[in-house]
């Protein structure tokens, strides 16, 4: 296998690529009929185009819990402040659930961000119901809370303040440094077992990051939050993914080694994942941008997937099938078990969690 550093990547490229975006198509949404085409009417004067801009779209949702029953997930609920995101991962698994809301898995996925003002007053209304039954909310199970708007929204810390006042376990996934800034509520919360992070790195390549992550912070900033997230005390892992069969898989040890040395206690990885529209969106990106190795990857992508760029399968969707996805599997088990990670399961507590209102109702009696 090429290491990752030999990787040449086009800079050159101008044709169908923004800078900062993770793509420029914006394919068709796949629950409409009606379909826009571009149409040459025979003019040869270029059209003025403009770098497209993020908009940020309320969203008037009732609710903020959203709940699965998927036996390939360790959690039944979770909580997603933000739809779509700025982030702009090529290889990003939530991109065709921007369908859901009329929007394109392409361009429209990390410039129309959909933000939930009202998240932490539904989450309070949510948590202070009679026949509410705790369990461990994921905060970033979809897109990540710590995108590049959370910076002036700040809806990801006041869900953590309520949370925090619940006394209710929370576990958080992103690939941001910006979750540094939250380490008062989440030390507080740490010392009471109630939280728990995993950073997500997907390669330790500069150049590979910025192309396939255009916005999310890079390798290094990263490594450096997982190292403030363990001198703060606050339980902290790596997701080495997704791992790319022929592109990034070559990393896979020494991620893990340096998300270990940084202060990571725990390591896992999926194999990607292109449902839907996303098979196509990343084909294309591999053909802007590597295309001498595009039939390369997706062929060992099929390989690992059942001959197919996609397996929606519980049970084999996210580690994938065939010799080189046992292969990988086996890279990882070897890796953690060198590095004496995973030793312990991060069990959260649930046992504490009590609305504010009965806590001090509870401690009036006990003046009593």
């Amino acid at each position: 296998m090429a290491a990752v550093s030999r990787l040449h990547i086009k800079q050159d490229v101008k044709d169908g690529v923004w800078k900062g975006r993770g793509t420029a198509c914006n394919p068709p949404n796949r629950f409409e009929h009606a379909r826009v085409e571009a149409f040459d009417d025979g003019w040869t004067a270029p059209e003025e185009e403009s770098q497209p801009r993020t908009t940020l779209i309320r969203d008037a949702t009732k609710s903020v819990i959203s709940r699965n029953d998927s036996p390939d997930l360790n959690f039944d609920r979770s909580v997603n402040p933000y739809r779509g995101c700025e982030h702009g991962c090529i290889y990003c698994f939530a991109r065709p659930s921007h369908a859901y809301l009329g929007f394109s898995a392409g361009l429209d996925f990390e410039t129309r961000i959909v933000f939930k003002p009202e998240a932490a007053r539904l989450l309070e209304k949510e948590l202070s119901k009679t026949g509410y039954k705790v369990g461990v909310i994921v905060l970033g199970s979809n897109t990540d809370p710590y995108q590049p708007v959370e910076r002036t929204l700040g809806i990801t810390r006041s869900l953590l303040e309520v949370l925090e006042r619940f006394n209710h376990p929370v576990s958080i996934i992103t690939k941001s440094a910006g979750v540094l800034r939250d380490l008062d509520i989440l030390s507080r919360m740490a010392v009471k077992n109630l939280v728990q992070v995993h950073v997500s790195i997907t390669t330790l390549e500069p150049v590979l990051a910025r192309t396939m992550e255009p916005r999310a912070a890079s390798p290094a900033r990263r490594l450096a939050a997982i190292a403030g997230l363990a001198q703060a005390a606050i339980p902290v892992g790596v997701l080495a993914s997704p791992m790319i069969p022929g592109l990034n898989d070559a990393e896979l040890e020494s991620i893990v080694e340096a998300a270990a040395k940084a202060g990571a206690r725990s390591a896992h990885s999926i194999l990607l994942r292109l449902p839907h529209e996303l098979g196509d969106l990343f084909a294309d990106w591999l053909q802007k941008h590597l295309p001498e190795r595009a039939s390369h990857v997706l062929s060992l992508i099929r390989q690992s997937r059942a001959g197919a760029l996609n397996d929606p399968n519980f049970h084999t969707r996210f580690q994938g099938s065939g010799p080189y996805a046992e292969l990988l599997g086996q890279r990882l088990e070897r890796v953690v078990g060198r590095l004496g990670l995973n030793q312990e399961r991060m069990k959260l507590d649930c046992g504490v969690f009590a609305a504010p209102a009965a806590r001090a109702a509870m401690a009036q009696m006990s003046l009593f």
